[in-house]
């Protein structure tokens, strides 16, 4: 092992514990963010995390944190961050995917960036994710980006670079954004805590209509405390202590959203161990399953499909210039437009529905798996077709689209290990303005049975902490 990998680092360390040391003066920002540029100039290479780092530019915005005399008001004070591709930070082109969505060079920070600057945080750079966020798996022509836990895996999609970073220590917490699972998703194959706010909690300003409304930003983290604090950032509030919840009633469902999809044992199992630690917590459960109709399936696959022909649009993009899944995608959202299949109605009816699923049941939240089965191969997705790109993103990962669709917050936590040792997580869905409930949840689940906070072929050294 190379001196540099045995001396004290503060890799490994959680956002909470670097901003009280930089609060305390135990470490500067500026020894923090070098820490981090070091670990991922040696270790990206493999995982292909980051589309760009910004090593000279974050070692500056770390020494201007280290002169701030109100290091005791910011949160993240001195907190390496990475954040996801497609939204605009100052400086950089906001890359969307692949070289031929590029946009120019952002002039100003999108606003969650700009929160994350005012709470002391410093931008590694921006992680990678599938062109225009389409897919359940990430990678372009120009890289496959690896889960940390099993690097013939993918780390899912379509925050997958932020959820790499993240799992193997590259950046305490990342950004990411979730249209239809793309937090959550990339949390379960990585063993990462992903919340989802509710809509209209925190600013999202992304593409040409957020995705009719369906995307929410949101951040990955290792532990609840991260998550708490990360989330409070970004929807402008001071971080608040959670609190264990009092007793609650859970509904448990194991029904897929997508008919002839099911969850396999392993993720049958976590939410068997996830009732098992509720009930630890003084929690009762009871069985809830959501009724998904037909129509929401369509629906969804259909905004899905639209949502790229508008973004396309809004920015002028040639789509000849796409890769060949993401060209098909678009021309058949151009063609659910016309046929008015993108239905708001829809969507509100079906929102209406999901929450008055919870007084229906009598239920404060929802326990689902969070997967249907493994994270499939990480192997050039960019190339193959649509149709296998479509159904291999359903198949695997069916649970998380319905509450986009309904805007409600959805949370996953880890809760264990699958047999071939990849990571195991569950789905917790509450009604609106539910976010700090669901993370209290977490935490008790954390406190129950902590997880392995990185993937252990990445070890993390002795810190000093």
């Amino acid at each position: 092992m190379a001196v540099q990998d045995i001396m004290p680092t503060w890799v490994g360390t959680t956002a909470k514990q670097i901003a009280r040391g930089v609060r305390r003066g135990d470490v500067t920002a500026t020894q923090v963010v070098a820490d981090h540029l070091d670990h991922i100039a040696r270790v990206d290479a493999d995982l292909a995390a980051f589309r760009t780092v910004r090593g000279g530019e974050a070692i500056t915005e770390a020494e201007k944190v280290d002169e701030q005399e109100d290091l005791a008001n910011l949160p993240l004070a001195g907190v390496p961050v990475a954040v996801k591709e497609n939204t605009p930070v100052a400086g950089l082109p906001t890359w969307n995917g692949s070289a031929a969505v590029r946009t120019p060079v952002a002039e100003a920070d999108h606003e969650v960036v700009r929160r994350l600057r005012g709470a002391g945080a410093v931008i590694l750079g921006v992680t990678r994710m599938p062109e225009l966020g389409l897919w359940g798996i990430t990678d372009d022509e120009t890289a496959v980006t690896r889960n940390p836990w099993d690097t013939r895996r993918t780390p899912g999609g379509s925050s997958g670079g932020a959820a790499a970073a993240v799992a193997a220590g590259l950046v305490p917490i990342a950004h990411g954004n979730d249209g239809l699972g793309s937090i959550r998703i990339p949390a379960a194959c990585c063993g990462l805590v992903g919340l989802k706010p509710g809509r209209g909690v925190v600013p999202c300003q992304l593409g040409a209509d957020d995705w009719f409304g369906l995307t929410e930003h949101g951040m990955l983290t290792s532990t609840v405390a991260d998550a708490a604090v990360g989330f409070s950032v970004l929807a402008g509030r001071r971080p608040e202590k959670l609190v264990p919840p009092q007793r609650l009633r859970v509904g448990v469902s194991l029904r897929s959203p997508v008919r002839g999809v099911h969850a396999d044992a392993p993720n049958r199992d976590a939410v068997a161990a996830a009732g098992r630690l509720l009930a630890g917590a003084g929690h009762d459960t009871v069985p809830a399953d959501p009724v998904y109709p037909t129509a929401l399936g369509l629906q969804g696959i259909a905004t899905w499909l639209a949502a790229a022909a508008a973004d396309v649009r809004a920015a002028g993009l040639d789509r000849r210039g796409l890769q060949r899944r993401s060209r098909r995608h678009v021309a058949l959202g151009e063609w659910a437009q016309r046929r008015g299949y993108v239905r708001e109605a829809d969507r509100a009816a079906w929102r209406e529905r999901s929450i008055g699923f919870f007084a229906d049941h009598s239920i404060d939240l929802l326990l689902t798996p969070a997967l249907a089965t493994v994270p499939p191969e990480a192997d050039g997705w960019s190339g193959r077709s649509w149709r296998a790109n479509m159904l291999t993103s359903i198949r695997y990962a069916p649970f998380a689209a319905p509450w986009n669709l309904a805007g409600l917050p959805a949370l996953v936590v880890p809760v264990g290990r699958r047999p071939d040792g990849l990571p195991v997580a569950v789905q917790l869905i509450g009604p609106p303005n539910s976010e700090l409930l669901l993370l209290g949840i977490a935490g008790q689940f954390e406190m129950q049975s902590p997880w392995p906070r990185h993937a252990p072929t990445y070890p993390r050294i002795p810190t000093p902490v």
